[in-house]
């Protein structure tokens, strides 16, 4: 375990005291949000993205310790277990390097060599390896090892099966397998050509494409990867060979002898029949698996943006979830999201009943003063756009709407949530709910949907799907806990991402909420079935409680710490249980005139404790959420036909991947933004200058009418 301390302090770049307590912590049941919010004297302020980089490291480098051990016991009951080798596995650092190690080992199925030496060819092939005979014939010696009986029927059969030994014996060579990689690395070029070049599709850019494998980057693995699987691409990689057998030779052949030829011929052979397939599944393999995790970060990431975008509190909001066909499905929520009404208007092919749909959508406006319309950005939904647009300027009040993505609603309508939230309403309708609540409150509702569905990253389906959704369900653990959770409002999808809550206690907190009313304080959670004190201590913190006397009980003050803010708050002249809502501006003026380092040591208690409490006091209920940029309201339609080059518009960005960011400008798709035309400076990573949700201005650089796309610039833009 220390040896993996070491080494996780190395790789990090963290102090080895901070790696070994925050392992502890974790071993001990902690959970990572836990950890980065509470813990933070313990780990020396390590955030949630640090920690859990540091627990998947963790769990790579012990599975990498129990499989050394599997393996030196698997080796050692073979007896050919040496103090060498052993010191060999034990010094490995990555699974491939031990695996090449074990792989002369590993039991094998009868192969050539396997053959070869039932036959009783090895001592011939440890001959030809020595290269000591300089002057008898070839064909005399290997003579002596004609066996008809076994199958070796003339000196050539002798020769070749002792060449299949050394054959393999090269290829199981760990040092050989790893310069090789090394070299096929360094200097291998992926080639990829059309299936069949008549058939269009949308892989028609890589129909004769190549780039150096090391300097590939991870969306065009992935997308070559995607076209050779759907049979469009025909994929190969490309080495020096020649470096290859030119390393070989050095290694194998010592001297001139009358082996040399034989060995050269075996080294080839070797090389092309046993090494060069493995090695290329294990660089493309070791590429996706490249690629996949850095698909993983930006969805991960993207996700957490959108999980965090403001919520659009105090507003009465129509979800319009739009279609052709079947009609548009209109649903009505109040300010706490509650279900007002909804119906189904048909103002969109084939029917185009502009004037019904009108009359209802002013009815529904007028009748429950509704504030905003979000429009869900699917099939029909700029037609619908340009008939929402019309209609609001026709109403009595003032009603703006905005285009909101719909990714997962229809996952949402038809799931079994769903239809326990809302057992006698239509699937259909459950998704104009959906798109209604998600503008209102984003977590609350993303929540209730796979990560997966939400939309926001790239070729999310052809990455391992069980590494994906354990970063994905931390993502979102990351992000509920920052915001914090309303222990009388949240539903069940929200609660079992709060640290310490799975979906069964999670249900038995809505279920004990519902018995018994709404909770008063958080020592109340402690009354909650099957929620004990580990889970308490790990979720309270986390758990807000408005209608709580105690004012703490609606900040994330840790209740292990309300002592030392009861204390604090007292040195100020005031009693927790007794501040009103007008004594929080003069106690804010207080508390940001404070000597903090003077106050952590009189309290005796941790500088980083110490700045969240006064932090949280500040502003008791605090959504960090509302620092986030708004949605952009509108009240009119901007059609593709209506941009010209030149043009600056503000957007919101949707998705961002590695090769640039897609942002919405109020047309049909989506425009492209590349990473060169993020900025002026060199961008590496467009993460680095740009987020989902931001909200940007940005100029129209190129327009494809017949594709309909829009390529867009942030360089020079007023």
């Amino acid at each position: 375990m220390e040896n993996i301390i070491e080494q996780l302090a190395l790789e990090l770049g963290l102090k080895k005291n901070q790696v070994k307590n925050a392992v502890e912590l974790i071993d001990n049941g902690n959970t990572i949000p836990f950890i980065a919010r509470y813990r933070k004297e313990v780990t020396g302020n390590l955030d949630d993205e640090k920690l859990r980089n540091l627990d998947d490291r963790l769990k790579y480098l012990r599975n990498l310790e129990n499989r050394k051990e599997e393996i030196i016991r698997l080796i050692d009951e073979q007896g050919k277990l040496t103090k060498d080798l052993e010191l060999k596995i034990n010094n490995s650092t990555i699974l491939t390097e031990l695996e090449d190690i074990y792989r002369p080992f590993k039991p094998k199925k009868r192969t050539r060599a396997t053959q070869a030496k039932e036959k009783g060819l090895e001592p011939l092939a440890k001959i030809i390896l020595k290269q000591n005979i300089k002057d008898e014939n070839i064909e005399k010696i290997a003579s002596e090892y004609i066996n008809i009986e076994k199958g070796v029927l003339n000196f050539k059969d002798a020769i070749d099966g002792a060449c299949d030994i050394i054959a393999e014996d090269i290829s199981d060579n760990s040092e050989y397998r790893k310069m090789i990689r090394k070299i096929s690395y360094v200097t291998g070029k992926l080639f990829s050509l059309a299936a069949n070049e008549d058939e269009k599709s949308t892989y028609d850019m890589y129909y004769n494409f190549s780039e150096n494998i090391n300097k590939m980057p991870s969306h065009r693995t992935l997308a070559i990867n995607r076209g050779e699987k759907e049979g469009f691409l025909k994929v190969k990689l490309e080495v020096n060979e020649e470096e290859i057998f030119e390393y070989l030779e050095k290694q194998i052949i010592k001297k001139e002898s009358i082996f040399t030829d034989i060995l050269k011929e075996t080294i080839k052979e070797a090389y092309k029949r046993l090494i060069k397939p493995s090695i290329e599944r294990e660089i493309r393999s070791e590429k996706f698996e490249e690629a996949s995790e850095q698909a993983i970060k930006v969805f991960g990431v993207n996700v957490k943006n959108l999980l965090m975008a403001a919520p659009l509190k105090d507003m009465v909001i129509m979800g319009f979830d739009p279609a052709y066909r079947t009609g548009c499905k209109i649903a009505i929520i109040d300010v706490t999201g509650k279900l007002l009404d909804y119906t189904t208007i048909y103002p969109t092919m084939p029917q185009n009943d502009i004037t019904g749909a009108t009359k209802t959508l002013l009815e529904l406006i007028e009748k429950h003063n509704v504030d905003m319309i979000a429009i869900g950005n699917g099939t029909a939904s700029r037609e619908s756009e340009k008939f929402v647009a019309d209609v609001i300027k026709k109403a009595k009040r003032k009603v703006y709407y905005t285009i909101v993505s719909e990714a997962g609603a229809s996952v949402y309508s038809a799931s079994k949530l769903a239809t326990k939230e809302y057992p006698d309403i239509n699937v259909s309708i459950r998704g104009a709910i959906s798109i209604a609540r998600r503008l209102q409150d984003p977590m609350a509702e993303l929540v209730k949907i796979d990560p997966k569905s939400i939309g926001v990253g790239q070729y999310q389906h052809d990455v391992n799907q069980k590494r994906l959704d354990e970063s994905l369900t931390g993502v979102v653990e990351d992000a509920v806990n920052k915001v914090g959770v309303d222990l009388n409002t949240a539903t069940p999808s929200l609660l079992s991402y709060v640290s310490g809550v799975n979906l069964k206690l999670s249900e038995n907190i809505v279920k004990y909420r519902e018995e018994n009313g709404k909770f008063t304080s958080r020592k109340e959670l402690l009354k909650v079935p099957k929620l004990g004190k580990a889970a308490f201590v790990q979720c309270a913190g986390f758990l807000k409680v408005p209608e709580s006397n105690n004012i703490l009980d609606n900040t994330m003050v840790h209740p292990e710490s309300y002592d030392i803010t009861e204390k604090l708050l007292e040195s100020l002249g005031y009693n927790v249980n007794e501040i009103t809502k007008e004594d929080l501006d003069n106690l804010k003026v207080k508390l940001e005139n404070i000597d903090v380092e003077k106050i952590a040591e009189k309290l005796d208690v941790g500088l980083p404790t110490i700045i969240d409490i006064i932090s949280e006091l500040k502003k008791p209920g605090r959504d960090p959420r509302d620092e986030m940029p708004k949605p952009i309201l509108k009240s009119d339609v901007l059609k593709i036909e209506d941009l010209e080059i030149g043009m600056v518009l503000t957007g919101t960005v949707r998705n961002v991947i590695d090769f640039g960011a897609f942002v919405d400008i109020g047309i049909k798709n989506d425009g492209l933004v590349h990473i060169s035309n993020l900025s002026d400076k060199y961008v590496r990573n467009p993460m680095e200058e740009v987020s989902v949700g931001d909200i940007v201005k940005v100029k129209v650089i190129g327009i494809d009418l017949e594709k309909g796309k829009v390529s867009l610039s942030m360089k020079d833009v007023n």
